[in-house]
């Protein structure tokens, strides 16, 4: 949660104290708009200052002259703040007013005004509501984009709450950044600035390509292109699409480039053309840790028995959003032995997956319904024989438990012929910036 102070009169008196002259201030701005080829640059590591040590540096030492009294600053019971929430999980508006820290009468208000409200029941986990408050919880403007490009405002006028709800015209602006794995892929994303669902979308992007619970390796590099939405006074609307991205894992390069075709299919491919999109998912999780693997040879926790383990356990707090790896058709949703809560969906002659000791299953999930890759079906649990909250994944090949990190999936179909120049235009200027973006930062790190 952010708190971010709507203005600032005590800077404004700093600035002037120190004497700042408008030439001097002009400059600074000018040096911090220059754009690079026309996009948005952001650095995770500041870049190498070897090449400055011959310019002579000047120590300038001023006294800070400030007013023992400053009248005309706000009490701290009228500086408003923005504060952001993100939307869990069967949250309602009321519980992230209470986040909000919004006062009874407010709260009280803000739902009986919005209670015919469209976007209130356009909740969806992930997304972000963002409000202005004051210190004492008094709410006075509350904004959630949701639908395509739909803006519900809120605002506090005489007292009273107005609501809106309108399309916004939104503006894409271009950003690029960089980072290196350390500890954790989100310890370096957070480091190197990149919002939470970029990251997301990077390991989405390329579970095909690199397993990000098992193969993250200390020192491994990316570079990622993407987008973010501008409403019309400028203010972040929400976070885009990733454009393009390249991932050194284990001193291996992968790339993925964003792609619409003519027909109006989009994914990700490489700069070749080729599809990243795998009939199967690596991982039906977003991310977490695997805590049992495919063996032969497995002591049995509850059991107290060595055994096979013909699966995947991955180890995910309670709730968390259980994914289907392909596309599919529902052939079992209920409770089977020491599976617990148990999900099977069958995707091709020989071909199944096995979702087990779920907490629950996905809303409207029948047997005969029809999945495709990437929904959520269920959520983890500790049903059945487990010791903790964990997922057992199975993948089966005619019937038979196969380990899915040692099976070769097909892939997708490439770029077509006939949309190949236009990809090939749009491939070559973003893989440009990435290369750019990844010397400006590997120079940094020299």
């Amino acid at each position: 949660m952010r708190f971010m102070p709507t203005r600032s009169k005590s800077r404004i008196l700093a600035q002037k104290s120190h004497g700042l002259t408008k030439k001097t201030l002009r400059w600074l701005i000018v040096l911090s708009t220059i754009p690079l080829f026309g996009f948005v640059t952001a650095f995770g590591i500041a870049p190498n200052t070897s090449s400055l040590q011959d310019v002579p540096i000047e120590e300038v030492v001023r006294d800070l002259y400030l007013p023992e009294v400053l009248p005309e600053l706000e009490s701290a019971s009228e500086q408003s703040f923005w504060r952001q929430e993100s939307i869990r999980r069967g949250d309602t508006i009321a519980a992230i007013l209470d986040r909000l820290d919004v006062s009874q009468q407010d709260k009280l208000d803000f739902l009986s005004t919005a209670r015919d409200s469209r976007a209130m029941r356009q909740l969806k986990p992930g997304k972000t509501v963002h409000a202005q408050t004051t210190a004492d919880g008094s709410l006075l403007t509350l904004r959630y984009f949701f639908g395509n490009g739909e803006l519900f405002l809120m605002e506090k006028t005489d007292q009273a709450f107005r609501m809106s709800e309108q399309k916004i015209e939104l503006e894409s602006q271009i950003h690029m950044k960089s980072g290196v794995v350390n500890s954790s892929l989100f310890a370096a994303t957070d480091n190197a600035g990149i919002p939470n669902n970029v990251a997301a979308q990077m390991i989405e992007i390329l579970a095909s390509e690199i397993d990000f619970h098992r193969h993250l390796r200390k020192g491994d590099r990316f570079t990622v292109v993407y987008e973010t939405l501008i409403d019309t006074n400028g203010e972040h609307a929400k976070t885009g699409k990733v454009l393009a991205v390249e991932f050194v894992n284990n001193n291996k390069t992968h790339q993925a480039i964003y792609f619409q075709s003519s027909n109006g299919d989009f994914g990700y491919y490489t700069p070749e053309g080729e599809s990243l999109r795998k009939a199967f998912l690596r991982a039906p999780l977003d991310f977490s840790r695997i805590s049992s693997g495919f063996t032969n040879a497995r002591f049995h926790p509850v059991l107290k028995k060595w055994r096979a383990h013909k699966g995947i356990d991955y180890a995910a707090p309670t709730g968390t959003p259980v994914k289907a790896t392909a596309d599919g058709t529902v052939s079992f949703s209920g409770t089977q032995r020491g599976y617990g809560k148990l999900i099977i969906l069958k995707h091709s002659d020989q071909y199944e997956t096995a979702y087990g000791h779920l907490s629950g299953f996905a809303k409207g999930l029948t047997n005969g319904k029809r999945i495709r890759q990437g929904d959520i079906i269920g959520y983890v649990g500790m049903t059945g024989m487990a010791t903790g909250p964990h997922l057992h994944y199975e993948l089966r090949v005619n019937g038979v438990q196969r380990d899915p990190s040692k099976l070769i999936l097909p892939t997708a179909p490439p770029i077509a012929k006939k949309d190949m120049p236009i990809f090939q235009n749009e491939t070559e200027s973003l893989v440009a910036r990435l290369d750019i973006m990844r010397n400006l930062h590997f120079a940094a790190l020299n």
